[in-house]
């Protein structure tokens, strides 16, 4: 008798882990195509889709297609626009700042900038961000005293860089994080 028990007890005990299994393998796909929430959770706030490199452009600086398109920053922009972060890296599978900056400058407008971002820093005349032109450097001291950190200046506030998290991206001095950290723009000083 006590050993039907116990079988009986284990074939229960397999019985509700099957069934535990199946509901929560049920539960977590109708999560998935749902996004419904269980009761007594608060709903999580699904992230947008990324916007594509020219909606970036046109959304946030007012440009259309064709002015992209015949833009060699903007054209040179979206060419790049995406590429991861590589500290050390100069090339379109990864790029730190201070390269993206150098390489932006010297296809763009042909000045070749110094590799380091202090370098460049030191070799710039500076000014703030109101005397600012399309072209124009932007510099952060990102955890420090130090320049550790350069951008390219677009318009309206908004710029390109090569962010460590996201790659090359652009983003706005108005975003808290940038506004904290941001130090000056900066402009090569003429030989």
């Amino acid at each position: 008798m006590l050993k039907l028990l116990r079988i009986f007890f284990i074939a229960v005990l397999m019985l509700c882990f099957l069934i535990s299994c199946r509901h929560r393998r049920q539960e977590s796909q109708a999560v998935l195509k749902t996004a419904s929430v269980p009761p007594g959770k608060k709903q999580k706030k699904m992230p947008a889709p990324a916007p594509s490199r020219e909606n970036t452009l046109k959304e946030n600086l007012g440009l259309s297609a064709r002015e992209i398109n015949q833009s060699r920053l903007y054209s040179f922009v979206m060419d790049w626009y995406g590429t991861p972060y590589k500290y050390g890296g100069c090339q379109q599978s990864g790029v730190d700042c201070s390269c993206f900056a150098g390489l932006l400058c010297e296809k763009v407008y042909g000045m070749k900038l110094p590799r380091r971002t202090e370098d460049i820093f030191k070799s710039c005349d500076h000014f703030s961000v109101k005397e600012a032109r399309e072209g124009d450097l932007l510099f952060f001291r990102i955890g420090g005293k130090t320049i550790s950190h350069v951008a390219v200046y677009l318009k309206n506030d908004w710029f390109v860089h090569a962010s460590t998290s996201r790659g090359v991206m652009v983003n706005s001095l108005s975003e808290a994080y940038y506004k904290k950290y941001f130090f000056c723009a900066g402009r090569l000083k003429e030989a």
